[in-house]
Formats: C-alpha cells, structure tokens, sequence
C-alpha cells in the first residue's frame, strides 16, 4: 500500500496540539490545508482519528494506538536524516526559543547569551517563562527547543538530562545591626524574611526543607524575582534565603553580606529537557553541550 509520509508530521501536530488552529500554525499550513490533510489521514488509517468536542479535538482509540508508532518512525527518520547534516555556529543564523525558569534565567542565560555573542553571533535566542506546566512552553509540542529549570513529571516525549543540584544560602546588608558573620537559627527565626515566589517548585521546596528541620521564617514581603529581593534586603533589616549561584553573584554587592544557612536545608536538581526529536539534530545537539559546559563552569566558579 502507498501512503503519504507527509501525512504523519500532521497526525503528530494534531495528537500534540488537540487543535486544528494550533496544529495548523505550528506546521505553518492554512488551516483548510490542514482539515484536507486529516480526510486524506482519516482515509488512509480509515478512522476518524480525531473528534471535535468543544475544546479542541480528541484522539479516537485507534489514533491513540498509533502515535507512539508514528511518533518513533518520525523520530528514527529524523536521526538518519539530521545525523548526515553537519552545524558550524560561527555561520549559523538560527532563532532558539527556550523557556528557563527564573533561578535559571538569572544565573545562566546571560553567561550563554555572552557565549553565543563570541562564538556563534548569528545565533538568537527567544525567552518564554517556565513555571509548573511544561505544555505551556512548547516544549511538549516541540515549539520550544528546550526547558531549563525543575523537570517533574515529564511526557514520554520528552528527554530529561541533569545539571546540577543547587544549595541555599542567607543574605543580609552588610551593616545589619543584628548579624555578623554568621546567622544562628534562632536569628534567623526572630528576623523578617524576603520571600521569591518564583513561577516553578523552589518556594515549595524552600517551605519543606524548613518544615523538615522545624525552622520556622516570619515573612515580611514576597516577591515575584530576585533583583528586587537584593534591593529590597539592602535597604531593610529583612533576610533572604537564596539558591547559592545566585548569592555568589550577589556577593559583589558591597551593600550585601552572604552568609552560610543556619541548617542543612538539602538541594534542589537543575534539569533540561527537549523533545525527543531534537534528540539528534545537530544545531540542538551543539546547544544544549553549550549549556552544559556553562553550567559546570558556573558549578566551579570559573564564571
């Protein structure tokens, strides 16, 4: 039997995507061309494979069988394909988009973006906020090149790879009337605390990790990122608890002391994640090596 193999890209978009709209503007096809290609798809399995309920559309059983089948042959013809194609950055004129999340956004975009600037100039980078829901990234779909943060509970369709764990630390200005060197837990439970509330899971491990070691933390004022927690402990008696990266850099202002956490408040993983066809994919592959040697250098002090 003869069948169209540009056909299955579009089954793949549809599963994803449960919108003809959606799927339609990801592929880049109009959407009558995209309705055409599902009757052609609908008569070549000769099933409905997808049926329209008042948000979107839902694969039919049959159609649900299928995808990881359809997924892995798109995904085994994209490593013969892509594997022969060489990438040489210094030429490259590519857009990425990525979705970090905040801790990340602040300790290593700009160090890659600095990179990128030296070494592969014509390469740009697009940013979307990554919080708790990783299909709101794209990342699901394949949209996004790559996630950056927490990974939990990720999709079959996703590759997961570890980069770090990541300590705590406690800042406060430099001149506090109450600490000195070092904070002691009952100063840090008798201070007033900064809180970040950050988009993904850091705040509630925070919460657990204090809960476990049953230290208890008066909040003054949370905030949404970190530049405004530095302000605001600069110009207060206030205490925050931040990832340690972050207190490094925080460090080089003069109107702010770090200091070592009263109790071990444990780690917290740094994960990125991209979908499994962009397992191969030469352009892909050199991005995601880059962040990784970034992120070790920034592991071991050497940014």
């Amino acid at each position: 039997m003869r069948y169209d193999l540009n056909l299955l890209p579009i089954f793949v978009a549809l599963m994803e995507e449960r919108s003809v709209t959606r799927a339609a503007d990801r592929i880049g096809m109009t959407q009558p061309a995209l309705s055409n290609a599902l009757a052609r798809l609908r008569a070549m399995f000769q099933d409905q494979l997808f049926v329209r309920e008042r948000y979107g559309i839902q694969p039919t059983p049959i159609a649900l069988e299928l995808s990881p089948v359809i997924a892995e042959a798109l995904a085994k013809l994209d490593d013969a394909v892509l594997g022969q194609q060489g990438f040489d950055p210094a030429n490259a004129e590519r857009l990425f988009t990525i979705a970090p999340n905040g801790y990340v956004e602040f300790v290593l975009v700009p160090a890659l973006v600095a990179k990128l600037q030296a070494v592969a100039p014509g390469i740009s980078l697009r940013m979307i906020s990554y919080g708790n829901d990783l299909g709101e990234t794209g990342v699901v779909s394949g949209s996004t090149a790559l996630v950056l943060g927490r990974i939990v509970d990720p999709p079959d369709s996703l590759v997961v790879q570890h980069l770090m764990d990541e300590g705590l630390a406690c800042v406060v200005r430099a001149d506090h009337p109450l600490v000195g060197d070092s904070i002691t837990r009952e100063q840090f439970e008798q201070l007033r605390h900064v809180n970040i509330v950050p988009l993904g899971r850091m705040r509630a491990g925070l919460f657990q990790a204090l809960a476990q070691q049953q230290v208890k933390r008066e909040v003054a004022v949370s905030v949404t990122n970190f530049f405004a927690v530095a302000e605001i402990v600069a110009m207060t008696d206030y205490c925050a608890t931040l990832p340690k990266l972050i207190c490094r850099q925080l460090a080089h202002n003069t109107r702010l002391k770090i200091l070592a956490a009263p109790v071990d408040l444990g780690t917290f993983p740094v994960e990125v994640a991209w979908h499994v066809r962009y397992r191969h994919d030469p352009a892909h592959r050199w991005l995601r090596s880059l962040i990784i040697d970034i992120t070790a250098a920034l592991r071991n002090g050497e940014l």
